[in-house]
């Protein structure tokens, strides 16, 4: 007895139940362009290196030279002549140069790159930085100082009777002139109310060139180590007015 089956529909793969709108999802999906990429790839790894070193080498710089950020900070030459202009008679102007003093630009060197630390007032930060005002160093010889000022000092150190930390002084000798350096000293030798004797650029240059071939700073014991009283070489300036400052060298006088 032959039978007939029922029709057996044919599915071509298999069946998900999937819809029209779902076909339509699909459709809208593989229509989409790929995003671009094109200005989002990511930094290559030297040019990361070469930002890096520009921000840090720009940061130091800042740091060793930008002063106090004061408006006498970023002043390279430590004060120049002032001059300073009037009227004279029949309405001509005529121009007069004031020349500072040692200690007026000592005291604009200091600004750009000694407040920071020792302070306005020369006070120092206690424990940090040892202060200037009525420093035993600072007031006795200028051997001293012009040292310490040349080839920077390492703590610990003790000034009048307090000590300090582990904070270092930098060289200055590679920065300042001989005359920034005698000025500068002769400020703060002559302020807050210090009344040690001036110091001469020529006093420095010798010192500069008797410790050319040292590289490491000062400790308190090469300090101690000096006379409390010696003076760098060569005589210390007059001061204006044929003056003497109290405790400065008479000048020696002039050859025939």
């Amino acid at each position: 007895m032959t039978g007939h089956l029922p029709p057996n529909p044919q599915h071509q793969g298999m069946d998900y139940g999937e819809t029209e709108a779902l076909h339509e999802s699909h459709a809208a999906i593989v229509r989409e362009k790929v995003e671009p990429r094109m200005g989002r790839e990511p930094l290559s790894l030297w040019l990361i290196t070469i930002y890096g070193l520009a921000v840090f080498f720009g940061g130091a710089y800042l740091g060793r030279y930008g002063g106090n950020w004061s408006g006498d900070g970023l002043d390279y030459l430590g004060g120049a002549p002032r001059v300073a202009s009037h009227a004279g008679a029949g309405g001509a102007a005529a121009e007069q140069t004031t020349e500072l003093t040692p200690a007026q630009k000592g005291a604009k060197i200091f600004s750009a790159n000694c407040a920071t630390c020792h302070q306005a007032n020369g006070l120092g930060v206690a424990g940090q930085y040892p202060p200037l005002a009525g420093s035993e160093i600072v007031i006795g010889g200028s051997r001293r100082p012009v040292m310490i000022l040349l080839k920077g000092l390492q703590g610990p150190l003790t000034v009048k009777g307090q000590k300090f930390g582990s904070a270092v002084m930098q060289p200055w000798d590679k920065t300042l002139t001989d005359q920034k350096i005698a000025d500068v000293l002769t400020y703060v030798r002559q302020e807050w109310g210090n009344t040690a004797s001036p110091i001469s650029a020529e006093g420095v240059a010798a010192m500069r060139k008797e410790l050319a071939s040292r590289a490491e700073s000062w400790t308190e014991p090469d300090i101690l180590a000096v006379p409390a009283t010696e003076d760098a070489p060569g005589a210390a300036p007059a001061a204006p007015g044929g003056e003497a400052k109290p405790g400065a060298s008479p000048a020696a006088p002039p050859k025939a």
